[in-house]
């Protein structure tokens, strides 16, 4: 499977945009999937590209994390903005990868990719739980590049 368009059917992409709406209940958080062929630098620096290149940085706390797959290179990563930086330590992300990767080596990317969302919606929950006065402040329908 390396075409994107193979990668997930669309009923597939709405439960996982579905899974970022439910995340971002429990958040101020703003979660984004990027889905790619394949990268020929390090997951975690193309990821760090595409969060850019997608402004997610245009959030009102910082707080924006971009979950990045490239299905041909076989690889994902997930990168938090500064503001989570600031109150998570370095393996903050460790258990949200451990999670994805469990499903993705079975061959369940819909899955790993909702349990992901979701326990990262969790995660976040911790350092910057939702309010009254929050809004959706970036798109979640999943990008491709």
């Amino acid at each position: 499977m390396s075409k994107v368009e193979d990668f997930l059917t669309s009923e597939e992409e709405q439960e996982i945009v579905a899974a970022i709406g439910k995340a971002e209940k429990n958040t101020s958080g703003e979660i984004r999937v990027h889905i790619e062929k394949e990268t020929s630098i390090a997951a975690i620096d193309r990821a760090v590209e595409v969060f850019q290149h997608l402004n997610m940085e245009n959030t009102r706390e910082r707080n924006g994390v971009i979950i990045y797959v490239a299905v041909k290179s076989h690889q994902f990563a997930i990168y938090g903005d500064k503001g989570i930086n600031e109150k998570v330590s370095d393996d903050f992300w460790d258990c949200t990868k451990d999670i994805m990767q469990k499903h993705f080596r079975e061959g369940h990317f819909k899955q790993g990719l909702i349990e992901g969302i979701l326990n990262a919606g969790e995660q976040l929950k911790k350092h910057f739980p939702y309010l009254d006065t929050d809004t959706d402040e970036l798109s979640n329908e999943i990008s491709k590049g």
